[in-house]
């Protein structure tokens, strides 16, 4: 009996220890949620005035803000669900942050209902009399509808809340279980959700945002929004890891090398969304059908045809020109501002995406873009944070965290 420590339960005990070690400490986190929640206070009431002043701008401020959360989050499910089915080493120190980043998606059920109370002052088609104007329109008259489009988007966010859920716990097990199991379960789940993903993200980007415009059509623009996300999601990543490391928080365990590979997906993903908005560009010219070609159209008046000039050299030239080298990708300040202006440059994209809709002439910033942001990041980044309340940052029981502490680029 004196051996009993070394028995089953042994691998139990250890992970447990292992995981508590990985333990945020709760002054620390405390201080953090009491910055967000007043962030998130100031911002509702914002919000509140600004819906009483100018209801209008505020829910086109909302829906940019909403959409790009909700992006990065699907982005973040995206990529955890890539590190389960790959058997992914490198990414272990690091992977709760994606898991906890991936796990404000549901929350973006409740940041839908201003938006389900306001569709009439964002989408033309709740129009009667607009959605009755062309043949066009009046085909797609029973797709959209009102009580239809809250349907869909509740039931999208059902089926991610559905896998995500059973991933994270299964990540959240393995903390103390320390079995293979767990990885396999999430893998199960992991392989039919890419799937599900893409399906479901690229829905959502036809009805969130295509629709603003509901006679133009893209069958690319489901990809193009997911791409979009990709890179906020991976900047945000770096962004939170640089943090931590600045509060003297796993440093030795997000090392230069896991860096420099956070880099590489910065990199790639910004050449992917290139690739995707190149593509779209393309097909629309190509085809020079006037229903696809008015979104360039609407895109061009006024100082909107600056923004429209600036894209590639905001979203591709310069990201691709700083980040192409090696040093530049393990040069943790330069990879923090490349992280930074990604954030930026992506919400730009899909400011420009929305407001030519409703402000022809060029852009109109307003206070509300700002507060609006201000909502949706507080509340997705409470949900982040009080994650680290009972988990660990880092799946100390994942069989792999070993070979990730030492992992070294080629």
């Amino acid at each position: 009996m004196s051996n009993s420590s070394h028995g089953p339960n042994h691998g139990l005990h250890h992970g447990a220890a292992e995981s508590a070690s990985y333990q945020l400490e709760y002054a620390r986190w405390s201080k953090g949620r009491n910055a967000l929640m007043l962030a998130a206070l100031i911002s509702i009431v914002a919000c509140i005035a600004g819906y009483i002043q100018d209801p209008d701008r505020f829910f086109r401020s909302y829906l940019v803000a909403f959409c790009y959360t909700s992006a990065i989050g699907l982005a973040a499910f995206f990529f955890v669900m890539v590190q389960f089915l790959s058997g992914s080493a490198w990414s272990v120190t690091m992977r709760r942050f994606m898991e906890n980043i991936m796990i404000t998606l549901p929350v973006g059920a409740l940041l839908f209902v201003p938006l389900a109370f306001g569709l009439n002052h964002i989408y033309p088609w709740t129009n009667p009399v607009i959605a009755k104007a062309t043949e066009e329109l009046r085909a797609k008259s029973d797709y959209l509808t009102n009580h239809f489009f809250i349907l869909r988007t509740y039931g999208y966010f059902l089926l991610l809340s559905i896998w995500i859920f059973a991933i994270y716990r299964q990540s959240i097990k393995a903390d103390t279980n320390r079995s293979i199991w767990q990885m396999r379960i999430a893998s199960r789940w992991s392989a039919p959700g890419l799937l599900l993903v893409v399906v479901v993200g690229t829905l959502a980007a036809y009805d969130w945002l295509m629709t603003v415009e509901p006679s133009w059509y893209s069958t690319i623009f489901g990809l193009y929004y997911l791409a979009d996300g990709t890179v906020a999601f991976f900047a945000l990543l770096i962004l939170i890891c640089l943090a931590f490391r600045q509060a003297g928080v796993l440093q030795k365990q997000i090392n230069i090398e896991h860096y420099h590979d956070l880099g590489k997906w910065l990199f790639a993903m910004t050449c992917f969304y290139t690739y995707m908005a190149f593509s779209q560009y393309l097909l629309i010219w190509y085809a020079n059908i006037p229903d696809e070609t008015q979104f360039f159209r609407h895109r061009m008046p006024g100082t909107w045809l600056y923004i429209s000039l600036s894209l590639p050299f905001l979203r591709f030239f310069i990201p691709f020109f700083i980040l192409i080298s090696r040093p530049a990708k393990r040069n943790l300040k330069i990879l923090g501002v490349m992280a930074a202006y990604s954030l930026v440059v992506v919400y730009l994209d899909l400011y420009w995406v929305v407001m030519p809709v409703f402000y022809p002439n060029g852009p109109q910033i307003h206070w509300l873009d700002f507060a609006t942001l201000g909502v949706t990041v507080s509340v997705t980044g409470l949900v982040f944070w009080s994650r680290f309340r009972r988990h660990a940052m880092v799946p100390a029981g994942d069989l792999r965290l070993e070979q990730s502490l030492h992992f070294e680029n080629a």
